[in-house]
């Protein structure tokens, strides 16, 4: 799915269950999840393992992939990416830095937010915005804004090292006209940062019961 929502030039590989285990970890890795349950290793160990899948296609060598602050990855230099998991989907895309200073992925089970959650996510405008949608179109709305602002929150961070809020992004959606389950997003970043665009443009996308969304923020 993610595939769908980035630039041809970004690497990108999913899987829909755990394939791999965290025999499959560098040592490094296995440290970060020690006391972590059996199924969150797993779960860290997939999404590592599609990194790695997307890695290849580069052209690159496996390496470790770390937490960094917040949970970041900390990826090798000339590197920059996102990785995703949540219920049955892992994902990761990654891209030569050269081409974009930025990428966010987010996927999510294509499912109503639950309601203090959405309170703390969907901002007045938003609210209104969902409200005069069209009801023939079967898409919870409040779960795709939810992983629009995860997705420019992972492309926002690496640039900044900053927190952003959900309601310091508000996301405008529009659909594809060939297809009212996908399309793109502007989303307006209203914390201010040096160098940084005040808007993040993403594309989404809702099949298979999952929600996905991607930014990509381009080099120039």
């Amino acid at each position: 799915m993610i595939e769908r929502l980035v630039p041809a030039s970004v690497s990108c590989a999913c899987s829909r269950e755990d394939r791999w285990g965290a025999d499959t970890l560098f040592p490094e890795e296995t440290a970060q999840v020690a006391r972590s349950t059996p199924a969150r290793r797993a779960e860290f160990a997939s999404v590592r393992a599609c990194a790695r899948q997307a890695m290849a296609r580069l052209g690159l060598a496996p390496v470790p992939i770390l937490r960094g602050p917040r949970g970041a990855p900390l990826w090798p230099p000339g590197l920059v990416g996102s990785m995703t998991h949540c219920h049955g989907y892992r994902g990761a895309a990654l891209a030569r830095a050269r081409e974009f200073r930025s990428l966010g992925i987010d996927a999510e089970p294509h499912v109503q937010l639950p309601s203090a959650i959405r309170q703390a996510v969907v901002s007045a405008a938003e609210e209104r915005w969902m409200a005069v949608q069209r009801p023939t179109v079967a898409i919870h709305w409040d779960r795709l804004l939810f992983s629009a602002k995860e997705s420019v929150f992972k492309a926002w961070y690496p640039l900044t090292l900053l927190e952003l809020d959900f309601n310091q992004a508000e996301i405008t959606f529009r659909r594809a006209e060939h297809d009212a389950a996908e399309g793109t997003f502007t989303a307006q970043l209203l914390c201010r940062a040096p160098g940084i665009p005040e808007t993040f443009e993403g594309r989404w996308l809702v099949a298979e019961g999952i929600v996905a969304t991607a930014v990509a923020v381009p080099s120039v």
